[in-house]
């Protein structure tokens, strides 16, 4: 069986200047690694990727009319939003999850599986970028990943988390629509901090000055398509006034 992709395209189909990364979209192991010691179940669990965070950021894309790019691996094989050489990039023991196929990973192993699948797609995200700077306003960046409900014991009451670490340009207004939304709980830098953990966009938007946000959505609320639909079309709706302000088309290090 032929391995993945290491990254999939959703096209634009509009100039909107924006893209949409998705870091965690698959679950996929490629051949050459078998099932790193795991069984079915765990490899389809949050431990191997963030489920239904691919079809929230097909669907946004589609609404917004912009391309979004969605890494083709487990994050059990590479992490796509962790730096290259960083203990959680190839993880022995993730979530209390052991994995056998991940200890031990030599120099060359680990250099290995980022040439194959963490630098084409940073590669691809950063050529989509240069390629909306050139031909037109400033672009923005948007990254979706989703949670599980719980962490160990302790519930998660968020529905949605806004990430972001200093430009607050998008997440401020984001966030502000979001708790506006009826019944709907809106966690800022919750359940994880984009002060902490955020390296694609620290990397393609925050250290070029590039408006960016992040958003986290709680897994039992993307169980069905239609469910993925609708929050697209929310995350939807909270940015289309945001992203058409012009003073956001700005590059600002902040």
């Amino acid at each position: 069986m032929a391995d993945p992709p290491a990254f999939q395209v959703v096209p634009a189909t509009s100039d909107a200047a924006v893209l949409i990364a998705c870091d965690h979209a698959s679950a996929l192991i490629p051949s050459r690694h078998g099932d790193l010691g795991l069984d079915q179940e765990t490899r389809q669990a949050h431990v191997a990727w963030d489920i239904g965070a691919a079809k929230v950021a097909t669907a946004l894309a589609g609404h917004l009319g912009c391309a979004a790019v969605l890494a083709g691996i487990s994050r059990l094989v590479i992490d796509c939003n962790r730096q290259p050489g960083d203990p959680s990039s190839i993880p022995a023991c993730t979530c209390g999850v052991a994995v056998p196929g991940n200890q031990g990973v030599d120099d060359a192993e680990a250099e290995a599986r980022a040439e194959s699948w963490f630098w084409p797609y940073h590669r691809e995200l950063g050529t989509h970028l240069a390629r909306l700077l050139r031909h037109g306003p400033v672009p923005a960046m948007v990254s979706v990943h989703s949670f599980t409900p719980n962490m160990g014991e302790f519930p998660r009451p968020w529905h949605v988390g806004v990430l972001w670490n200093r430009d607050g340009r998008m997440a401020l207004p984001v966030l502000d629509a979001l708790r506006k939304v009826p019944g709907l709980c809106v966690g800022d830098n919750q359940p994880y901090s984009g002060r902490e953990i955020n390296y694609t966009l620290d990397t393609h938007a925050g250290a070029a000055g590039l408006p960016h946000v992040s958003f986290e959505i709680r897994q039992d609320l993307l169980a069905d398509d239609d469910a993925c639909q609708r929050w697209g079309a929310l995350l939807a709706q909270v940015l289309v006034p945001v992203l058409a302000n012009p003073d956001l088309r700005r590059i600002q290090v902040f």
